[in-house]
């Protein structure tokens, strides 16, 4: 489906990706600690949401 070419730059695509993000990200780790301080908690109301909608639609699926 994909020729030997086409994959070994899809490889290298990724791997060169994985690395720049990972450089990019440890670079603004100090300005993510200050700007971004309570979205844990964003991201823990939204599983909460989401496992309450899941429970009620559980509990409306036995009547």
């Amino acid at each position: 489906m994909f020729s030997t070419g086409q994959l070994q730059f899809a490889v290298a695509f990724v791997v060169v990706f994985v690395i720049a993000t990972v450089i990019m990200y440890r670079k603004d780790l100090k300005l993510h600690r200050v700007y971004y301080k309570g979205s844990k908690w964003v991201l823990v109301g939204f599983f909460a949401f989401i496992g309450i909608l899941f429970i009620i639609k559980n509990f409306l699926k036995n009547f």
